[in-house]
Formats: structure tokens, C-alpha cells, sequence
């Protein structure tokens, strides 16, 4: 009886074992899992990259050297931000060079993208921030460029401001990248590519004020301040980067345009405490710039 017990206890472990061993096969034989397939983009160049890594995620002529419209306000913040002890309550005088700068002269008409600051008040350098990078106010780069360029004229200013985005441009390795504007309206070599306006958010994300503006949807606390004492009201500078509040996770950064820049965006976005930043430059419309950083992120994120 004990061997015959012994005999059906071995008779079970090698049945169980030749189970195990079954399992193992049926599992080894389950097809992977297909990795997802790169998404398809109109943009003309397109990159994005682990901002923690910076390893690459996608790219579509990563390299390219496109036009740049208002996302070259991006290297206008980072130069004010870098600037050594920047007071962010300091107050500047808007001036009158700054308020033509939008209208048309010809027709009086507004020409470029306005935050409407109002002639002879004043705001807070915080406050101009946020007008540069919601509205993408021409007007309020302007402002920050004459204020943090050198020289005796607003020219030699802007010109001088122009060359500190430049040097920062070749600090951070941005080799096919270069400005001469600081608010993207330029005069034809204003430049850069998908990596390079991708490496630059991602350093500017690494600024806290830079990082909470961009992420704001709608600003309503700034202040212009009257000469004489008192403020005005202003209406509320609403994002142009609808991103924001339509994707989840998304932190910013900038959209831009222009007839040779068609529709850029740079953007990022936060899921898993992993962040992916990205850029499309002359794409075909406002909703597929959308639509493309959209598509890249959802990959991205799959991306390891």
C-alpha cells in the first residue's frame, strides 16, 4: 500500500509538472504585443524628446531649419528670466514705440499680435510675461526687449537684446537655430528647427516662472499702473494655446504664425510623472498644429 501510495503521489507532480510545462509553452507561443506605429503628421518638421532624458520620442526632419513665428518668444522669456537677480516687480514704462508697434501705420489697423498695453502706464516685468507668452503680445515683447538690451536708443536696445537671445541660442547648443527679432516677426532669417525649439522649451520649462505662466489658460491679475497714480482696467489675456484645458496633463508652451511660418507649436505635457515636450513648425492650419502635437504626445507617452 505504500508503494502504491507512492506511486500515485509521483504520478501527480509529474502530471502537475507536465501542466506547468504546457502553460510555458502556450505562453511563449502568445504573440508580443505590436508596438504602436510612429502617427502620421502635415507638419513639415516635427520632433519630441523625454524632457528628463532628452531622448528622442519622434522626429519628422528633426533637423530642418524652419521659420519660427511667435514661438521665438520662448528665447525672448528665457533672456529676461537668465538675466542676473531679474526683478520681476520691476516696473516699465510703456512707451509709445511699443504701442505703434502693433498698428499699422497705413491703415491703423492692428498688425500684429497685441497684449494691449496702454501708453504711458506702467507694469510689472511679471505682468509683461505673461502678456508676451498668452496673447503673444508683439507690444510686450517689445517692452521686455528695450528694457533688457543695452544701449542709448531703443534700437541699439532691441539690437543688443537680439544678440543676448543669439549667444543664448549657442549656449545651449541650438545649432540651427537663429533670431533677429525678439517677438518672431522677422526679416527673413529667423529660424530654427523642431530639435532645437525643443531643447529650448525643455530648459525653459526648468524655470518656474517660465513653467507657470506658459501653463496658465487665462490671466486677469496684472496691473498697469497710471502716471499719475492709480490703475487701469484691462481685459483678461487669454492663452492662444488651446492645448492647455483639451489634452490632459498639458503644462504649455507656444503657439506661433505667420505667412512663411504657417502654424508652429511648441508643447509639453505631464502623465506618470514623465514629461514630453515637443515642437511642430509649419504645419497646415491651426486645428492640425492641434491635432499633430496631439498625435505626438499620445505616442510619446507610449514611447520608453
Amino acid at each position: 500500500m505504500s508503494i502504491s501510495r507512492g506511486g500515485v503521489r509521483s504520478r501527480g507532480v509529474v502530471a502537475v509538472a507536465a501542466g506547468a510545462v504546457l502553460g510555458a509553452g502556450v505562453l511563449a507561443a502568445a504573440p508580443a504585443q505590436a508596438a504602436p506605429a510612429a502617427p502620421q503628421v502635415s507638419a513639415q518638421g516635427a520632433y519630441a524628446m523625454n524632457a528628463a532624458t532628452a531622448k528622442q520620442l519622434f522626429g519628422k526632419a528633426p533637423d530642418v531649419q524652419l521659420r519660427t513665428g511667435s514661438t521665438t518668444k520662448i528665447m525672448t522669456a528665457l533672456v529676461v528670466l537668465s538675466q542676473r537677480n531679474v526683478n520681476l516687480d520691476k516696473k516699465v514704462r510703456i512707451k509709445k514705440e511699443y504701442t505703434d508697434y502693433v498698428i499699422d501705420p497705413s491703415t491703423g489697423n492692428q498688425r500684429y499680435s497685441s497684449a494691449k498695453l496702454i501708453l504711458g502706464d506702467s507694469m510689472k516685468v511679471r505682468d509683461l510675461l505673461y502678456g508676451l507668452l498668452l496673447p503673444s503680445g508683439c507690444d510686450a515683447a517689445y517692452a521686455l526687449a528695450d528694457t533688457y538690451g543695452s544701449g542709448s536708443t531703443a534700437a541699439q536696445r532691441t539690437k543688443s537684446f537680439i544678440g543676448k537671445m543669439n549667444s543664448k541660442a549657442r549656449e545651449l547648443g541650438l545649432t540651427n537655430t537663429h533670431f533677429d527679432s525678439f517677438d518672431g516677426v522677422s526679416n527673413g532669417k529667423n529660424h530654427a528647427s523642431p530639435r532645437d525649439l525643443t531643447k529650448l522649451a525643455a530648459t525653459a520649462l526648468k524655470n518656474k516662472t517660465f513653467k507657470k505662466v506658459v501653463g496658465t489658460k487665462e490671466y486677469d491679475d496684472m496691473t498697469s499702473y497710471r502716471p499719475g497714480g492709480g490703475t487701469h482696467a484691462m481685459d483678461p489675456w487669454v492663452n492662444t494655446n488651446t492645448l492647455l484645458g483639451s489634452y490632459r496633463g498639458a503644462i504649455g508652451v507656444k503657439t506661433g504664425s505667420g505667412p512663411e511660418a504657417k502654424f508652429c507649436l511648441v508643447f509639453a505635457a505631464t502623465r506618470g510623472g514623465r514629461t514630453v515636450v515637443g515642437t511642430v513648425l509649419a504645419d497646415t492650419s491651426v486645428d492640425e498644429r492641434l491635432k499633430d502635437a496631439k498625435k505626438i504626445l499620445d505616442y510619446g507617452f507610449t514611447q520608453r
